[in-house]
Formats: C-alpha cells, structure tokens, sequence
C-alpha cells in the first residue's frame, strides 16, 4: 500500500486512540489524521505536486510525523535532513535533490542557517514550525519565556511562512494519483562508497518493511504500544522502527527531541513505553546509570538495538535489569532499513545480527568474484533481495548500476550465514565510520581538511571509543613551515562538518603511510590504533 493509506487504516479503525505524545500534550489518531490534512492543503496551496521534493529538516517533534505524513499525502517526497547539518552540507543535499519547499523549526540553531541556504539555492519556500507551539500550554509559555534567546524570529523575505498560517485551510486536500511503487522518501546515505546519495524508498518499500518489522516483533495487539521515539526520526531506523511501525500499530509515539539521559530516565518513568529502540551508546549508558541511581524501566517490553554492533556484556546487563527483550538488528538506508532481527523468543546468538525478515533472502557472494553464490559457512559479500529494497540511487544511474548484481543489493558488509539461517557480520568493505548509530563519511571529513591551506595530506580512520563503537581519528602532515595546530584544525573544521562528525582527535605527522604506487594507505594506521586499544595482541 501508500504510506498515506496506512495512515488512513489506522485512523478508522483508532481514531480516538492516542497518537502523540510531546511533554505532555496528546494528539489522538483523529487530531493527528486532522493536522495531516491541512498540512497536505497547506502545502498544495504551496505548488506541492507528485514528485516535488520537500525537505523536513527538524528534531523529533509532532510536526516531524505531520509533515512526513502530509507531504505524502500531497504527492510530493519527503526528503530527510540532518538538522545538525552545517551550510555546506544543507546546499549540497537541496543542490542534490532538487527540494523546492524546506520544513523546519523556529529555533536559532536550526532555523538561520535553512533561510540562509534556501536564499541562495533556489527552495521556493521555508515553512517553519514554532516549537512552544507543540508543547502544552503553560509548558509552551514558559519555554517562549525562558528560552526566547534560543528562538529565531522570521526572516523577512517573502520566502518564510509559519506552519499555523499554512495551516489554517480547512479544505480537504485535493486528490492525487500516487502508487506503491512510487517514490516516497529519499535517505541520504553514503551507500558503498562513501560519497552520500539518495536511497529511493518507495511506498511499497517502506509499507513493506513496516510489515515485515510487524511480524518480527510477534504477536502484538494494535493499540497496545507505547514507542519511545528518542533517536531521531530523519534517520532510517527511528523513521521505521518509531513513527511508521508505530502509526501501523496504533502505538503512542513519546517523542523527545535530543537524546539527554537524565530527561529520558524521566520520560520513561513517567510514560511508560513498552516498545524502545536505541542504538548501543543509549542503552549502556542506561545500564551505567541505572547502576548508580534507581531507575523505573519496568514498563518496557521490547527493545531493538541497530546502526552499530551491541557488546554482549550491554544487552545481558540491559535484559538483566529491565526483564525485557533486547534484539539486535540489521539494516540498511537502501533496505528501508530493516534486513534481518532477533525476533522476541528465538535463540539469541552471540555476534549475530539475527534471521532474515520475511520475505527476505540473503546472498552471501564471493567478494572476488560477486557472480559466486557462497555455500553455507563460507564468509563474503552480503546481498539482499526483497520488498524493502530500494528503487536505485537518486539521479546516479551508475552508483545503482554498481550495487545491484541480478537484482540483489550489494551491501558491501562481509558476512557468513550459519546453519540455521543467523546473519553473521565480520567486516565492511565501505570505508564508512558507525560511530553511535551516525554514518560518517571520511572522504567527508578528508576534503574539508585539504581545504585548510596548511594541509597537505590528510586521512582519517574509524579508532575505538567506549562510548559510540567508533569515533572518527584524523592524521594530518602540514605543508612545509606551515603552524596549524591540531585546535586550528578542529576549529577550521567546525564550519564544514557537524559536531557528530568531528573528529576525535587530529593528530599530525611528518609522514603518512604510503602504498607503492604513492596512494595513502589507512592499514598502518587502523593496525596502530587497534593496538592502542588492546595492547595484549
């Protein structure tokens, strides 16, 4: 089916039932399928059409699953955006993608930098959302009060408009002719190589997987659920595993903006989910917590771990303390995301990233030879066929061409697949940092620095970190007499990349490993690092 017609399922069959939950305030499936519809009009009224792109740049409000959901039911695509993004990033992805209509939030963090951009990259309009607005009433006052210094006021351009003022139609949104097959959101990723493109996920895509994720959760009533929605919903993982699973199953979405321990402690008390998913950084530091101080977690059911491998001494302590199921997962932005999971009651295997979802089949293929079908066992190349995968690669005719083989994605992770079908990860083949659920990009991170003119090499590598899995490390060797320093560096940084993909640290040197046709060589330097972190071996 449409996204837009899984919404309109559950709004018939729940209409009273709650929706959303932000701090407090409630939409119930009938306010939210209300908001939806004028947010749809609002942004026809706008020249919304099937195919025209509209970005959603903003943290995890109740105006992320209106729009997300209006845009959709406007005909356009939805177009996820990285709020933390810097300038640079913002015009590259709307250059990209063609987005004409951005949607944002009216915070000063967030909203300057979409005008800015905008005004010089042809978006035709800029709607933004007020934050006090989504919160209950005294808690909306008093966060214009408190935190007016936080809040961007409109910029005069012809250009802005507020989501209450494109809101206020009251006229149902006119018919459009949208199918399955469809695109419905491009999810920027940097797919095998490393450089971010746009995964085509279509309706079908998207409803599929929703399904699949369904039916690897179990025998659960709709209507039931509570999810707990704190990883942000531009990423594939909470776009699935939170808003379209959730709205699917009649769930209550509790959604919170930014990731703070203390308040999600406090959330969780207080709302009770039964359903959260997180990344392994969250849930350990949940358990550190925990370890510290009381901590009421006995409401939650299921959890579901993804975007970075889960140390097993985090999920026996997790389970340990919360009685729940924690399962790990595997996905892709390309697969919509979900691939494979440890459904509730099965064995649970140490390393493994679960079964296959249904309707899927996994390929493993011989890396030198991708045309191989490996036998059972045998390590290489993880190929997947099924619903969920993606049309192709955005306007990248070529970059599709090189990661479909007969139909199967080309995943670029090498695998094996045991006896009773569990998903074994071993190694990647793209060079892409996982660094707290995050894909950082180094060829992202290398670029920006040879734009500092004291730079004349530059690599950077994914090192250890206890906290996030990985954490970007960049080695530098400086032009002769050049004086950068590895603060200078960071700080010239700071105006290409986003805080999540700074790096570590900077460190430089006065050579930098060299393979013998002069290319630079990472090995070396993943070998020192590695070391570093486990001196034993």
């Amino acid at each position: 089916m449409t996204v837009p017609a899984l919404l309109a399922a559950t709004v018939r069959d729940f209409p009273r039932s709650r929706a959303i939950n932000f701090f407090g305030r409630v939409w119930t499936y009938a306010e939210l399928d209300r908001d939806v519809a004028r947010a749809a009009r609002g942004l026809q009224d706008l020249g919304v059409k099937p195919g025209t792109r509209v970005g959603l740049c903003l943290p995890n409000t109740p105006y992320s699953v209106i729009f997300f959901f209006a845009v959709l039911r406007a005909g356009g695509i939805v177009v996820n955006v990285n709020p933390l993004y810097v300038e640079r990033e913002l015009a590259n992805l709307i250059a990209d993608s063609g987005t004409e209509i951005m949607v944002t939030v009216d915070l000063r963090q967030i909203y300057p930098k979409v005008a800015a951009v905008a005004a010089r990259t042809g978006v035709r309009h800029v709607v933004v959302c007020s934050m006090s607005a989504a919160l209950p009433g005294a808690k909306g006052l008093a966060f214009r009060l408190a935190k007016r210094a936080e809040l961007a006021p409109l910029a005069k351009d012809g250009r802005s408009i507020t989501a209450a003022v494109l809101m206020r139609r009251t006229g149902a949104p006119m018919p459009v002719d949208v199918a399955p097959g469809d695109v419905a959101v491009l999810q920027y990723t940097g797919g095998t190589t490393g450089i971010p493109k746009a995964a085509m996920l279509s309706h079908a895509n998207i409803t599929s997987n929703a399904a699949q994720t369904i039916q690897g959760l179990g025998s659960r009533a709709y209507g039931h659920d509570r999810i707990l929605g704190v990883l942000p919903l531009f990423h594939v993982f909470a776009m699935m595993s939170v808003m379209v699973v959730g709205v699917q199953t009649a769930a209550e979405l509790i959604l919170l903006p930014r990731y703070d321990l203390d308040q999600l402690l406090g959330v969780i008390a207080r709302a009770r989910p039964t359903i959260f998913p997180a990344v392994p950084t969250i849930y350990s530091a949940i358990v550190d917590a925990a370890a510290r101080r009381p901590a009421s977690l006995g409401s939650i059911e299921i959890c579901a771990s993804g975007g970075a491998p889960l140390p097993m001494e985090v999920r026996t302590r997790f389970m340990a303390l919360t009685g729940c199921w924690l399962m790990e997962g595997y996905g892709l932005s390309e697969t919509s995301p979900c691939v494979s999971m440890t459904p509730p009651g099965r064995t649970y295997k140490d390393g493994s990233v679960g079964i296959p979802m249904d309707g899927t089949t996994i390929e493993i293929r011989d890396v030198a030879d991708p045309g191989r079908i490996l036998p059972q066992g045998e390590r290489g190349e993880v190929c997947i066929r099924g619903p969920q995968v993606m049309l192709g690669y955005w306007n990248r005719p070529a970059e599709t061409a090189q990661v479909m083989l007969d139909g199967a994605l080309r995943t670029g992770d090498v695998g094996y697949l045991d006896a009773e079908g569990y998903l074994f990860l071993v190694d990647r083949i793209k060079d892409v940092i996982i660094a707290g659920g995050y894909n950082i990009y180094p060829r992202v991170l290398e670029e920006a620095l040879y734009q500092h003119p004291d730079v004349r090499d530059a690599v950077v590598i994914g090192v250890p970190d206890k906290y996030r899995g990985q954490a970007p490390k960049a080695f530098v060797v400086l032009k002769d007499n050049a004086t950068a320093t590895p603060e200078d560096l960071r700080a010239f940084l700071s105006d290409y990349v986003s805080k999540i993909e700074m790096p570590r640290e900077v460190e430089i040197r006065s050579e930098l490993p060299k393979t013998l046709i002069g290319k630079l060589s990472k090995k070396e330097l993943v070998a020192e690092e590695a070391a570093k972190a486990d001196p034993v071996s």
